[in-house]
């Protein structure tokens, strides 16, 4: 049977560009790490995708997007269990094939929890590192992408999440799901593994700030993917996420490196590099739902507000290693919560949405805020207990000599750099 091919291209076009994304961010905190730790930076991101792949397909899938089995909370985890009930192609031919949509799902998912990596660099075991991506995509990303991202259907045959279509908060691209979920699991992290021996007393500085930009360059390129391509259409919502994202990202570059003029005295490579990925995850929940001029307000104050906020982590004494914390917590948090201000029914489509500065008044803002709350306390909770329970049965931080030798000697026996005189 015929299917919309057009739409089937854009969203499998979409899927390959959010799996680059993942060896994009190992590039982008590979190269923030010592050169004694690259690989085993690059290494978490690139295992993630293995570990999370292999899920998705045998149940991760059918806990996100089942039919809900309790109240909004979690999808049938044996409804789609290894994904053959999806092989056949759609009845309805204006349609796209399940699995264009599994596929394009999927590498959020691996996205997701690859980022949370980036708060525990340089001291993390690689081993149990994989235990708790794969624990923590079972029982944190994949019950809150099922909350966000799982819609009811037309005909009342499938129910979703309790956040998707009780509470009506605006999330179209995952700054809850996505960036406040992994920055709530990142804070968790960095307080049960603790400090890097020697922080914040000794430079750490990035390696190869190169690196770093090849990966933000990726990432946003990836990004039009993540975001234009979450209309599940190649439609005019697509294009406008499309713009929007560009024009949030260029703001917030901007203004981060406003506010290391005023507060540093010179703008950084490693500050344009941040402040890109700091809009990116701002406009991430409001790129379908704001307009241009809406973006560049939410990216503006993304870029300044995330800028100070990875700041922070210094008097608060948080060894937020790669600023998970600083960027997708907060930046996530004030996406979703602008929002609330900035969405408007001429984007939407949707007259209930209207945002405070639209005529919406205050209620589109509390579903953003009661959403946003509700994600970062469930991630928190069930990330610290993750990680407790990894760190009491196999022992998740690298010791003090192997940190201090490098762990991509110890837990590798491999070296980014080899200096030979032959």
């Amino acid at each position: 049977m015929d299917v919309d091919t057009g739409g089937t291209a854009w969203v499998l076009t979409s899927a390959a560009l959010v799996l680059l994304m993942t060896p994009g961010l190992a590039f982008f905190y590979g190269g923030m790490v010592r050169a004694k730790s690259v690989l085993n930076m690059m290494m978490m991101s690139l295992g993630t995708i293995g570990v999370v792949g292999v899920l998705w397909v045998l149940y991760g899938y059918s806990i996100a997007f089942g039919n809900d089995i309790g109240g909004g909370l979690l999808g049938n985890p044996v409804e789609y269990l290894g994904l053959e009930a999806l092989l056949g192609a759609p009845d309805d031919p204006a349609a796209l094939p399940d699995l264009a949509f599994v596929a394009f799902q999927a590498m959020f998912a691996i996205l997701t929890v690859a980022l949370v990596s980036g708060a525990i660099a340089d001291r993390t075991r690689f081993g149990p590192w994989l235990l708790f991506a794969g624990l923590w995509a079972t029982l944190v990303y994949f019950p809150v992408a099922h909350w966000v991202f799982a819609f009811d259907s037309d005909d009342g045959t499938v129910s979703g999440g309790w956040i998707a279509n009780d509470l009506g908060a605006l999330d179209f691209a995952g700054g809850t799901a996505v960036h406040i979920n992994a920055g709530a699991a990142a804070l968790a992290l960095a307080l049960v593994l603790g400090r890097r021996h020697g922080w914040p007393g000794d430079a750490m500085r990035p390696h190869n700030l190169p690196f770093v930009v090849l990966g933000a360059a990726l990432l946003w390129f990836g990004w039009f993917g993540f975001n234009a391509g979450s209309a599940v259409a190649a439609d005019n919502l697509a294009a406008t996420a499309f713009v929007n994202t560009l024009a949030a990202t260029c703001a917030a570059m901007l203004s981060w490196l406003l506010v290391e003029r005023v507060s540093d005295g010179m703008p950084t490579t490693l500050g344009a590099a941040s402040g890109v990925v700091a809009g990116l995850v701002a406009v991430t929940p409001a790129c379908g739902s704001v307009t241009p001029l809406g973006a560049l307000a939410i990216g503006a104050t993304a870029g300044a507000v995330c800028a100070l906020a990875v700041g922070m982590k210094f008097r608060l004494g948080l060894d937020d290693s790669l600023d998970v914390v600083g960027i997708h917590l907060v930046g996530g948090l004030i996406g979703t919560l602008l929002v609330g201000l900035f969405a408007t029914e001429t984007v939407t489509g949707d007259p209930d949405a209207e945002g405070l500065f639209y005529g919406g008044g205050l209620a589109q803002l509390g579903a953003q805020g009661i959403a946003s709350a509700a994600v970062l306390v469930y991630s928190f909770v069930l990330s610290l207990v993750i990680a407790l329970l990894v760190k009491v049965l196999v022992g998740f931080r690298a010791d003090e000599e192997d940190e201090m030798t490098g762990i991509d000697e110890t837990e590798h026996a491999e070296s980014a750099y080899e200096f030979s005189t032959r």
